[in-house]
């Protein structure tokens, strides 16, 4: 499908939906600062050897892995970022009711704090704002980890038991929560209107979700900067901006 799209028969779609179900990726919180991972100016793009950080097997066996994302996390541009308007945008759908469920992939609790409801958000991929012990499951929350970091500790151990401590996110070779997986799902298959906003698409099993609406029958309306595996057979594909196209796209709701 061609990468174009007439808000106005979007903004219909979105009106008539019974059940409007929204996923996101790195995409929408790009233009908060935050850069992607796969895109062409991505981490991983620009440093292969960064993916390591973020994937399990690598962060448990070497020391050095760990190390380096614990920098990472203390420089990361993520405590400094604020929602943008493509954020501000899905919370005031939510406010026109026109907004059941909002799958986000990104891990910087952005949408939340632009005003989308907590209850209605499925963080797949975790969140950020806090750390896991690997051995105990003690939690806590990250910028207390972060200050010790500051501190001179350079792999920091859990304060209970002594463990591993990592961020409370999912990693390559970690399973997702199996409660958030099975919500989206259910999400997915109610939905008769699915939005991807903002996600390559590549990374399951969040990527399914579009084909779950699309065997129940929803229409699927995609929203990236770059191709994706679903642009042909999505009812609509835009390539602009987010924080440009979503709120002109909300307001004609």
């Amino acid at each position: 499908m061609a990468a174009n799209v007439d808000l106005d028969i979007v903004a219909g779609w979105l009106r008539d939906a019974r059940n409007v179900v929204v996923l996101t990726g790195a995409g929408i919180s790009t233009e908060s600062g935050i850069p992607d991972f796969r895109g062409p100016d991505g981490v991983w793009t620009k440093n292969p050897a960064a993916e390591k950080t973020a994937t399990l097997s690598h962060y448990v066996a070497d020391p050095e892995v760990r190390r380096l994302s614990w920098r990472n996390r203390v420089e990361s541009p993520m405590w400094r970022a604020e929602p943008n308007a493509a954020h501000r945008a899905l919370a005031h759908l939510e406010r026109k009711g026109r907004l059941d469920t909002l799958v986000t992939q990104n891990v910087d609790g952005l949408h939340q704090k632009a005003g989308t409801s907590p209850e209605i958000v499925v963080e797949i991929h975790g969140n950020v704002h806090e750390v896991v012990c690997l051995a105990c499951e003690w939690r806590g929350p990250m910028e207390e980890t972060l200050d010790r970091v500051r501190a001179g500790e350079d792999d920091p151990a859990c304060v209970s038991c002594g463990g591993m401590l990592k961020s409370a996110t999912i990693s390559f070779g970690q399973n997702l929560v199996p409660e958030d997986l099975a919500r989206a799902q259910r999400a997915a298959a109610r939905c008769d209107l699915f939005l991807a906003l903002g996600t390559s698409l590549g990374v399951y099993p969040a990527a399914a979700l579009p084909d779950v609406a699309l065997t129940n029958g929803a229409r699927l309306v995609i929203m990236n900067a770059q191709e994706t595996p679903f642009d042909p057979v999505a009812d609509a594909v835009s390539r602009d901006q987010l924080g440009t196209v979503l709120p002109d796209l909300v307001a004609r709701v």
